[in-house]
């Protein structure tokens, strides 16, 4: 089969397209044929080598984080699948490789696809809506009322997390260019801060949930616009040691963890606020959740651009300047 293939670490370090063995099909596994993949900000971390203390893959290795296809083979475990499914999933760790014509995955983390919606929509959605529904409804416990702060709403963990944010009954401040101000409201924002010009550390107080998705010093920031009993999950990073133990980290990787997230935590407890880092996980179950949204209409895809295979590479250029709104997409098949 045809994959996309990283063969080191490296910022400029482009994909070689290769011919690779089809993957090993486990007994709970269902081989699913590629027709759409979508790009993350975690594949440009991947390939930078920015997550190899607490991810360290083995090069060669072929990135991609979602996909949407059919079935077209199960392992004899499997009850839940069958051939010739429409599904949609975010493979584990350590099991992705979506940017290729096959992918085996475990069948607990498949979710058949939603019906109202194309091939290249459904590929757009498990990371993000994975990592947005495990931020906001799994660590935060997001209630009606309470008021979210989601940073780089028009981006793609943003413009999910908005729509889910609103889904739950809460107010929903972002920040995004004066350019992207009506995406944001049109996906349920109410109120926008336009990054370029004013601060929002200004402008925000009082709120129950921040979601970071930024660098350090907009972390430090936001800990800052949220009341006493709030919570901060930050899916950028500094890890914490809970995450550490989560993943069994070897004991020196805990310290090390412990090590780079200290200021950060001593600030929130100063604050009297939690912090929490995200790596979120696969689901099926909850993407299976996430459907049923997308079928009502609560939620709904949003793409700036779809790429065909052979320009995998632009397409991973093209997230890496931060201009994308909403999802890049690559069709496969």
């Amino acid at each position: 089969m045809k994959a996309f293939i990283l063969d080191r670490y490296g910022k400029q370090e482009r994909l070689r397209a290769a011919d690779v063995p089809e993957p090993e099909v486990r007994d709970d596994d269902v081989l699913i044929q590629v027709h759409a993949t979508a790009l993350n900000q975690l594949d440009s971390k991947l390939r930078n080598g920015e997550f190899k203390l607490i991810l360290p893959y083995r090069m060669p290795l072929i990135l991609g984080h979602d996909v949407a296809g059919v079935v077209v083979r199960v392992g004899p475990r499997v009850r839940q699948f069958k051939v010739g499914d429409e599904v949609y999933a975010r493979p584990d760790d350590f099991r992705i490789g979506t940017f290729a014509e096959l992918i085996a995955v475990k069948e607990d983390s498949v979710a058949i696809k939603p019906r109202n919606i194309s091939m290249e929509e459904a590929a757009s959605i498990p990371l993000v809506g994975l990592t947005a529904w495990q931020a906001l409804v799994e660590m935060a416990h997001l209630q009606p009322g309470q008021k979210v702060f989601i940073q780089a709403g028009s981006g793609g963990v943003g413009t999910f997390a908005i729509q889910l944010a609103k889904h739950l009954g809460a107010t929903v401040a972002t920040t995004a260019s004066a350019a992207n101000t009506a995406l944001v409201k049109g996906l349920g924002a109410d109120v926008v801060i336009d990054y370029k010009k004013d601060a929002f550390e200004e402008q925000l107080s009082g709120y129950d949930v921040v979601l970071n998705s930024q660098d350090g010093k907009t972390l430090a920031k936001s800990l800052g616009v949220l009341q006493p009993g709030g919570h901060l999950i930050s899916i950028s990073g500094p890890p914490d040691p809970q995450f550490a133990q989560d993943i069994q980290a070897p004991w020196l990787v805990k310290q090390v963890v412990r090590a780079i997230s200290f200021g950060t935590r001593r600030q929130a407890r100063r604050l009297q606020v939690g912090y929490a880092f995200l790596f979120m996980k696969a689901s099926g179950r909850q993407l299976g959740q996430i459907t049923q949204l997308i079928e009502s209409g609560a939620i709904r895809p949003v793409i700036d651009r779809v790429f065909p295979f052979d320009a995998t590479n632009e397409a991973m250029a093209y997230v890496d300047s931060g201009r994308a709104k909403g999802k890049v997409v690559i069709k496969v098949r």
